[in-house]
């Protein structure tokens, strides 16, 4: 047994599998990535949309070692690198690409919140799926800290470009 998370290894394997998947959201047929990045806007309205700039961090912060534990695990248990099927990865990473934009004040509210999301939504897919700049590189990180490091990137990534977007063209 792996030391390096202890504590996901001591999970039952069903427990591992089933937030590492997301429930039922990583077993859709079609796009199951598409799915865990739309309930991480969910995540994002729910938990991060009010927050200060330091829980912010935090909790973005909790939520990706917890991913990087769960989805190590969960590679193990399943004996496969980053299937399609762990969608953990893209529900945690997707609140980063709305970083410093939050709040009643902050620029998803300003720009109508929704249009903001879904453009959001849109850049985040672009880079998790093509992984320009180098993020294809994070995948090669061994275990659950390569599944994840590379759509935090594509989060990252998208959140520059969209800010950057919201900033000269809107």
């Amino acid at each position: 047994m792996s030391r390096k998370f202890l504590w996901a290894q001591l999970m039952p394997t069903h427990v591992v599998v089933n937030l590492a998947t997301l429930g039922p959201l990583g077993r859709v047929k079609k796009g199951p990535g598409t799915v865990g990045s739309v309930a991480g806007i969910l995540l994002y309205c729910v938990l991060f949309h009010y927050a200060s700039p330091f829980a912010y961090l935090l909790l973005a912060a909790v939520l990706a070692y917890a991913a990087m534990a769960i989805c190590d695990t969960a590679e193990e248990r399943l004996q496969m690198r980053d299937p399609g099927m762990i969608v953990l990865d893209e529900f945690v990473a997707v609140p980063l690409v709305f970083l410093g934009m939050n709040g009643p004040g902050g620029l998803v509210a300003q720009h109508g919140g929704w249009p903001v999301l879904l453009g959001g939504f849109v850049l985040f897919r672009f880079f998790d799926i093509l992984k320009p700049l180098g993020i294809s590189r994070l995948q090669n990180l061994p275990g659950g800290v390569g599944c994840v490091a590379d759509d935090l990137a594509a989060g990252l990534a998208a959140c520059l470009t969209l800010q950057i977007l919201l900033f000269w063209v809107f």
